[in-house]
């Protein structure tokens, strides 16, 4: 599996890619910043700018039922903002 997963859509990273340039992916939990870096520049052709990373923890959830308490967990997510070149854009719904 390749570094980037997939772009993050939704209300707020709509409003960002508009007004500041800011593009938001779900990356691998094990990628640094440089390899993100690369990965968007040789994806999507831009220059990229600066990168921030941000992990998410899991939620763990509890319910009850008949046979008890059962207990599970979301994944644990990684996203990271990418900040383009002034001038720059990435086509996501092209």
């Amino acid at each position: 599996m390749g570094i980037l997963i997939k772009p993050v859509i939704s209300e707020k990273a709509t409003s960002n890619s508009e007004v500041l340039g800011q593009y938001s992916f779900y990356v691998d939990t094990k990628a640094n910043k440089i390899e993100i870096k690369k990965a968007i520049e040789a994806t999507y052709g831009v220059n990229v700018v600066s990168v921030s990373t941000l992990v998410s923890a899991p939620k763990v959830k509890t319910r009850y039922t008949k046979t008890g308490f059962q207990t599970g967990k979301t994944n644990k997510m990684k996203k990271a903002i990418v900040s383009l070149a002034e001038g720059q854009e990435i086509e996501l719904f092209g």
